[in-house]
């Protein structure tokens, strides 16, 4: 049996005496997508922060490879785990091709400079992201679609087994979040494994192999999109009502809020 590229056990976690991630268990197979949906402030991104080992868990264990996390080194979980989060600040004015080259930085040795497959590298995920032409802008001239993209292209540059990404859509228009997306399914069937946190249930619905519903740091499902992603478990966890339903295309689940007299008319 191959080895789990994340486990989770009895995971919690608190910012002082906010418990923000409470008990809870997971595992992400090889070339699986995980989706982490949920409302505002439920503890996906400390979710996710912790499975990339910025944060340490008060509670519980998260193994990689069905190693302890905390036994790796930095450089070690470099090479394993790319993580693309929700906002990324870069504050020196690099251009766009040394912001994606540092992507490669957890395997160089010391202060070794980049060879030339590291720049082959570069220039393949920043051609699969669509960001190529780009390579010679600074990264403060381009828009903030066009950043994200670079970022997630940093992320590929990595050759992670593990993809880690926070809303990696965020400013993205319809076209380039399905194309990232599309992206990340051939991502996937090359045998990598992503978590990703999602706000579009319509995009988890569309692209992830399972999805793990979260409300106030607990896990309430997981599981395939139409398990989830119901009409009772959508309105419980968000606390607003939605009209669920089939989509006629693709076969998923689509969600679709509604507005103050559609909802006032269903209580009635």
């Amino acid at each position: 049996m191959a080895e789990l590229p994340i486990e989770v056990r009895g995971l919690s976690f608190a910012y002082g005496v906010a418990r923000v991630v409470r008990d809870v268990s997971l595992a992400v197979h090889p070339g699986e997508m995980v989706g982490v949906i949920g409302p505002n402030g439920s503890g996906k991104s400390t979710l996710l922060r912790l499975l990339g080992g910025a944060l340490r868990p008060a509670a519980g264990e998260i193994r990689l490879f069905d190693r302890p996390l905390g036994d790796y080194s930095r450089g070690e979980l470099g090479r394993l785990i790319a993580v693309v989060p929700q906002e990324t600040l870069v504050e020196f004015p690099f251009s766009v091709m040394e912001v994606v080259l540092m992507g490669r930085a957890p395997h160089l040795g010391g202060f070794a400079f980049e060879g030339d497959r590291d720049v082959a590298v570069a220039r393949e995920a920043m051609r699969r992201t669509g960001v190529e032409h780009l390579a010679s802008r600074r990264i403060h001239e381009i828009s903030g679609g066009e950043r994200q993209r670079v970022i997630l292209a940093r992320a590929l540059a990595q050759e992670a087994s593990v993809l880690l990404l926070d809303e990696p859509a965020a400013f993205l228009d319809i076209r380039h979040e399905v194309e990232i997306y599309d992206l990340l399914r051939d991502v996937a069937a090359d045998g990598k494994s992503i978590v990703s946190v999602l706000h579009d249930l319509n995009l988890a619905a569309l692209y992830c192999d399972r999805v793990a519903l979260i409300k106030d740091g607990q896990l309430v499902r997981i599981g395939g999109p139409a398990e989830v992603i119901t009409y009772a478990n959508v309105t419980a966890v968000y606390e607003t009502e939605v009209y669920v339903d089939l989509n006629d295309v693709t076969g998923a689940v689509n969600v679709l809020p509604l507005s103050r007299p559609y909802r006032e008319r269903l209580r009635r």
